[in-house]
């Protein structure tokens, strides 16, 4: 195991697991002798053989559903493919973030493969999560990613954003045209999906896993704790709007990785613990003060089944660690056009984003290899 991997079981000193908890730092004698308990019993999914990576190259294609209807939704699609012939491109570039390399409109493989659909935060897009699609399709997954209506960067419609139930829905409808379509990513194993959302595509993602938001404790939440963020988006996302309080999940989708999320306050205890799906939580240590990951992720892990949930808090990660690289200049850019918004492209310790990024996708990839392995 390298030196990377140790680093990071080193990290995971507060993981809760299936039936051990380690709430402190221990010794480095017993934290191994856990840790190699955990391997030899299957317990634990944090692997070095989960790292390694296909053969395939990565597809690309975008699509939108819906074109002319009420709630169209553009999606992007990465999925393995065989063909290394032909050159790659960059996609999801822009002035201020870095893409990836990856064919566009490849033939997809013709082998049956697991799906993961992405759910981007407030204000986000489709971009957002393309450094973690990249590192999933090399492992053999299709991943999917759509941007919101009203809560990404290119529609803040207002009266869509307030109608924030729409959001689970938009996955859902992501994985029907999958499923529906070979041929824009390839035949989708429909019993193996899972589904990953960051900040508000955290929330979103927990909605699908069978949480259920209940407005008016939300309401006396933001009384007691007042979370400035969640609470000063309540008019914006029509949280106090009963229609939030459906049934949201889609029983299609087997696991859930949330990252850094927010609004985790409004969902009831008891439809927390009632999620019987494995459940990734991921939290950042480093608040920026509007996001304090105790009111947000440690909520979701603390109600959250213990035999199929996981919790791990990255100390030197921050809100915006989970969004895509940044370029030099990026932060003087953002600053020129909106002042305040470069936190997005600062860092919360003294790593560089793409270790964080590392991290978080060694611990997805070990994760979903068990719940939804890419090659059974």
């Amino acid at each position: 195991m390298n030196d990377e991997c140790l680093s990071v079981l080193d990290r995971v000193s507060g993981l809760r697991r299936s039936g051990f908890d380690i709430c402190e730092p221990c010794s480095s004698n017993r934290e191994a002798h856990m840790l190699k308990s955990a391997l030899l019993t299957g317990g634990l999914w944090l692997s070095a053989t989960t790292l390694a990576l296909s053969a395939a190259a990565i597809g690309f294609q975008e699509t939108d559903l819906d074109k002319d209807g009420s709630r169209p939704l553009h999606v992007a699609v990465w999925y393995p493919v065989h063909d290394r012939a032909s050159p790659a491109v960059t996609v999801g570039e822009n002035a201020v973030f870095y893409g990836i390399d990856a064919i566009r409109d490849a033939a997809p493989t013709s082998e049956a493969r697991p799906l993961v659909v992405l759910s981007h935060g407030y204000g986000g897009s489709w971009r957002n999560l393309n450094w973690l699609a990249s590192a999933l399709v090399q492992q053999g997954y299709i991943v999917a990613a759509t941007d919101h209506p009203g809560t990404t960067t290119f529609n803040k419609d207002a009266a869509q954003a307030a109608t924030l139930w729409e959001r689970p829905r938009d996955l859902s409808r992501v994985i029907d045209a999958l499923i529906a379509d070979p041929h824009l990513a390839g035949r989708i194993d429909a019993k193996r999906i899972a589904a990953i959302g960051h900040s508000l595509g955290g929330w979103t993602i927990s909605a699908l896993a069978g949480g259920r938001f209940d407005t008016r404790q939300f309401e006396k939440d933001c009384q007691t704790h007042t979370s400035p963020r969640a609470c000063n988006l309540a008019a914006e996302l029509g949280l106090g709007d009963s229609r939030l309080e459906r049934d949201m999940a889609d029983p299609r989708i087997a696991t859930f990785v949330s990252l850094d999320l927010g609004l985790a306050r409004g969902f009831s205890p008891k439809s927390l613990a009632d999620i019987q799906s494995p459940f990734l939580v991921i939290g950042a240590g480093t608040d920026i003060g509007d996001m304090p990951a105790r009111l947000e992720s440690g909520y979701l892990a603390q109600h959250l089944p213990k035999a199929t949930s996981t919790s791990v808090e990255i100390p030197d990660a921050m809100h915006f660690s989970f969004m895509q690289l940044c370029k030099p200049d990026a932060v003087a850019l953002i600053e020129e056009e909106t002042p305040g918004d470069g936190i997005v492209c600062k860092e919360g310790g003294t790593r560089r984003r793409e270790e964080v990024h590392r991290e978080v996708a060694f611990l997805v990839i070990g994760f979903l290899a068990t719940a939804i392995p890419a090659n059974p």
